[in-house]
This record gives structure tokens, C-alpha cells and sequence, in this order.
């Protein structure tokens, strides 16, 4: 694992991508920090991280678009699978370098609250606190974009799908207030997913017969649902789009509401995309 580490660090900087990630996001912080604390003489340093949630959109898929989907386009990713590394370290090594350059930025804004604390006080802890939510959620991104790169080999089409993944993610408290108008727009929607589930698990399997009963078992379920306890279904479907508001815990944190369970939630969305790279991987190996 650590030599994926260092190979894929290092392969970061060989190239522009970590110089330009790096440099963006600092100049970014930079400006919003001087702007939003230093201009306005505000000790909020939550707000500079919360302002630049919206480049995670951006940058986080430029790094994870070619953690995996580089392999598979240089024809490199069978010798990756063959190494004596394990597949958790194959993953873990990409995703703590994608994880590292990240950070690089990050150190810069570790002593920025510090700085405030020359023109008076500053909560420090709450300061730190939205600092640590920021690079868990930063985690969850990056989990989420490598993910989606284990599943084609094309780095654009890696991106995309990473920034229209986070774009959902990120708008989703829009679309929640949208989508509460009643059981029947949750049902056709449930169905949509069931739809692209479908496409996704004949894709998996090579198999027409596989997505089409996947599609047409679910649509019955949720049918039956529908007629016996609409409510249930409404009640679940604000479950799921209140699940997929990724950036909804962070907003909680730098308003100063921390809390474990924020935490754990991007915790245990990293190790969720984390373990489906994983089984992927498993799956091209034995295929």
C-alpha cells in the first residue's frame, strides 16, 4: 500500500494536476479569507471553508477522475491486480494520495485561524472543528470520485460523472423542497433510479434478462407499495434524498451544531464507496 502511495503522490506532481488543484484551491482560500476575515475583521473562519464547499465540485473529480480509469486506459490496471498488494491496499494507497494532496492546501488554512487570533478572539475550536468536517466531507467527495473511475476508463467521462454526482449531492436540499409534493412524484422517481439500477446491473452482468428483471421487480414492489402505503413510500423517499445531502452535515458544523454523528455519517460514506471500489476491482480481477 504505501508504495501505491508514494507512486501515485508523486505521479500527482510529475504532472499539472496537483500544482493546478493545489494552486487553485489556495488561491481561492486565499481570497475568501482575506475578504471574509481580514476586510471585514470577522473571526468566522467556518464561513471561508463553507464558501469554498463549491470547488470541491470541481477540483475533487479532476483528482479522482484517473485513480483508476488511467490504469484502465494504459492497459496498466491487470499488472495493479496481479501485484502481490492486496485490494484494499490497491485502494486505500489511491485514496489516501488523492487524500494527501488535498491536505496540501489545507495546512495553509491551519494556520489562518491562528492569524485572527492577533486582532482578537477567535473560537479555535470551532474554527478546527469546521476545518476537520471540511476534510471529511472532502474524504466522502473523493471516495465517491474514485469510485466512479473504477467503473470506465475514459478520465472525462470519470469527471463528469463525479461532478454531476456532487452537483446532485451539493443542490439536493433544493430538490428535497421540490420533490415533497406527494407520493405519486416520489413513486415515478423511485422509478427512474430503478431504471438507471437497471442499466447498470445488465452492464455488470452482460446480461438483458439481469437489467430487466431487476427493473420489473422493482417496479412492482414499489407499485405495491404505492397502493398499500403511499405514505411509507413519500416517508422513504424523503429518507433517501435527506441520505444523499452530502453537504447538509457540514452546513451544521461550521454553524457551529458539531456532532459525532455528521462525523460518522462521512465516515461511513467513504467507507461505503471505499468498499464498492474495492468489489469492483475484485470483480475485473477474477474476470
Amino acid at each position: 500500500m504505501l508504495a501505491i502511495l508514494k507512486r501515485e503522490t508523486k505521479s500527482y506532481f510529475t504532472g499539472m494536476i496537483g500544482y493546478v488543484v493545489v494552486a487553485v484551491f489556495l488561491a481561492v482560500l486565499g481570497l475568501y479569507f482575506t475578504n471574509q476575515n481580514l476586510m471585514f475583521a470577522s473571526s468566522d473562519f467556518g464561513g471561508v471553508l463553507y464558501t469554498c464547499t463549491i470547488l470541491l465540485l470541481f477540483l475533487l473529480p479532476a483528482l479522482s477522475m484517473r485513480s483508476f480509469a488511467e490504469e484502465r486506459r494504459a492497459k496498466t490496471d491487470q499488472l495493479l491486480l496481479t501485484s502481490p498488494v492486496s485490494i484494499p491496499g490497491i485502494v486505500l494507497g489511491k485514496f489516501l494520495a488523492q487524500m494527501a494532496v488535498f491536505c496540501v492546501p489545507l495546512l495553509a488554512a491551519a494556520v489562518m485561524p491562528l492569524i485572527l487570533t492577533a486582532f482578537g478572539r477567535v473560537n479555535l475550536v470551532g474554527a478546527y472543528a469546521s476545518l476537520l468536517g471540511f476534510v471529511l466531507l472532502g474524504a466522502a467527495c473523493i471516495s465517491i470520485g474514485t469510485f466512479l473511475s473504477s467503473l470506465t476508463e475514459n478520465q472525462i467521462i470519470a469527471y463528469l460523472a463525479t461532478f454531476g454526482v456532487l452537483l446532485v449531492c451539493y443542490l439536493m436540499n433544493g430538490i428535497r423542497s421540490m420533490f415533497t409534493s406527494g407520493s405519486l412524484l416520489a413513486f415515478l422517481v423511485f422509478t427512474a433510479v430503478l431504471l438507471i439500477a437497471a442499466i447498470l446491473v445488465g452492464v455488470t452482468c452482460k446480461s438483458l434478462v439481469a437489467g430487466a428483471g431487476t427493473f420489473f421487480a422493482g417496479v412492482a414492489a414499489l407499485f405495491v407499495l404505492f397502493t398499500v402505503r403511499p405514505a411509507w413510500l413519500l416517508s422513504a423517499f424523503n429518507a433517501v434524498l435527506s441520505a444523499l445531502a452530502l453537504f447538509d452535515p457540514f452546513t451544521n458544523i461550521v454553524s457551529g451544531m458539531f456532532s459525532l454523528t455528521a462525523m460518522l455519517y462521512y465516515l461511513s460514506v467513504t467507507a461505503l464507496f471505499l468498499f464498492l471500489t474495492g468489489q469492483t476491482l475484485e470483480r475485473r480481477r477474477w474476470n
